[in-house]
């Protein structure tokens, strides 16, 4: 009996281990041997196309849409800070529009803001990718909801970025943003 309760204690660590381990996150600094490398004000400068669709949590295309992106970036304050402009279109017929001001405040970290975003976007990138965090204000029908995104960015090639973003509500699942960046 005592053996057994000792193997099933050794068992259950395993496990919990194993879950840890299961569920970890990627961390940018993973991506930092990978290239090309991703230089933040020098991909989003200029003119950039971008598509996409929202998925649901059970996979399902929910909407497609567009995205017109003209950024440009200088420095302020002695900080590298972007303005990034964008105008989306959705299947719907709809249309957003949201700036976005991105502040780099030490090599390969960076801050954002834009009027639905709730307090700062916090960003780190390393190699060829880019990790954002934030909060954004969506709109849904009549309703404003608070959404965590979880968004990361990779760099394929010089011009083509893709873009895949969790969504959660309360650390729920509520679905998937996928984006493909074109830059001109």
């Amino acid at each position: 009996m005592h053996m057994i309760i000792l193997t099933s204690k050794r068992l259950i660590g395993f496990l919990l281990t194993l879950s840890v381990f299961a569920c970890s996150s990627p961390t940018v600094k993973q991506y930092a041997q990978q290239t090309p490398k991703l230089d933040l004000s020098g991909h989003f400068n200029g003119t950039i196309d971008a598509y996409g669709i929202f998925t649901d949590r059970s996979g399902n295309v929910q909407k497609s849409f567009t995205v017109l992106m003209v950024a440009k970036w200088s420095v302020v304050d002695g900080k590298k800070t972007g303005i990034l402009d964008e105008s989306f279109e959705y299947s719907d017929g709809t249309k957003q529009k949201r700036i976005w001001t991105l502040v780099e405040t030490s090599p390969g970290r960076y801050i954002g803001t834009a009027d639905d975003v709730i307090g700062e976007a916090i960003g780190e990138s390393a190699g060829n990718a880019l990790h954002w965090a934030y909060t954004l204000a969506l709109p849904v029908d009549q309703s404003i909801y608070h959404v965590q995104f979880n968004d990361w960015m990779y760099l394929v090639t010089p011009k083509v970025m893709i873009n895949k973003a969790k969504m959660s509500k309360f650390g729920i699942n509520l679905g998937e943003v996928t984006l493909s960046f074109y830059k001109r």
